[in-house]
């Protein structure tokens, strides 16, 4: 046996795989709780989808992925349940309330919230989810929010022609009149894509400029 090899000791009972069998059965709830929540949503053909279908096949796939890990708890070993913070479950559920109030706003009584869209949504939510970890950095969260929301705008607004709001209407009014709201999307997706390139080019160079050169002595230095 080589030193260092983390060996998974065996168990007896009916649960051999704590953490697979915890992880699968959050994974079976939080499929059951998408399917109820999509439950008075229509879900359409391939041909024209409606709301409901995406994030309900999704949420059978996530159902379907606990399945397997619950089955895998059961039969074969793994590792015990470890100690967790609450940092990760609370920062990542903030940022979807986040998500959910800002993309189509919110308005109770005194209190509105914008209609954001996507655009604004987007990144919104993965700039707070981000924070769920201590080694979340600026730069990344900033490239993968740009790129990200891009690539959701032409998927689900596209290709899938989901009534998502993509936009506010401000920003939309920015374009020529006589652009169609494909024409528009796309270019706000190009956008998006151009500003990631532009701070990775950029902060990449600042990067590689700011480490520190190795200077390897030369041994034959000083020899006659």
């Amino acid at each position: 046996m080589h030193a260092g090899t983390d060996r998974v000791p065996s168990r007896r009972g009916p649960v051999r795989g704590p953490q697979s069998l915890v992880s699968g059965l959050v994974l079976v709830a939080l499929a059951l709780f998408a399917i109820w929540l999509t439950s008075d949503l229509p879900q359409g053909t391939l041909r024209a989808m409606g709301p409901a279908m995406l994030p309900r096949w999704l949420a059978v796939g996530i159902g379907l992925c606990g399945i397997a890990l619950v089955v895998v708890g059961l039969t074969r070993d793994g590792h015990p349940l470890e100690g967790f913070s609450l940092r990760g479950p609370v920062v990542v559920g903030i940022a979807i309330l986040c998500f959910g109030l800002t993309i189509r706003g919110f308005a109770f009584g005194a209190l509105q919230v914008p209609q954001l869209g996507l655009l604004g949504a987007g990144p919104l939510a993965i700039f707070i989810s981000g924070f769920a970890t201590h080694e979340a950095r600026f730069r990344e969260l900033a490239i993968l929010a740009l790129a990200l929301t891009s690539f959701c705008m032409v998927l689900f607004g596209d290709l899938l022609n989901l009534p998502i709001p993509m936009y506010p209407q401000v920003f939309a009014d920015l374009y020529p009149s006589g652009w169609s709201s494909d024409a528009r999307l796309r270019a706000t997706a190009g956008i998006l894509v151009a500003l990631a390139v532009i701070i990775f080019a950029a902060t990449h160079r600042r990067r590689r400029a700011a480490e520190p050169i190795d200077v390897v002595p030369d041994e034959h230095a000083g020899t006659i």
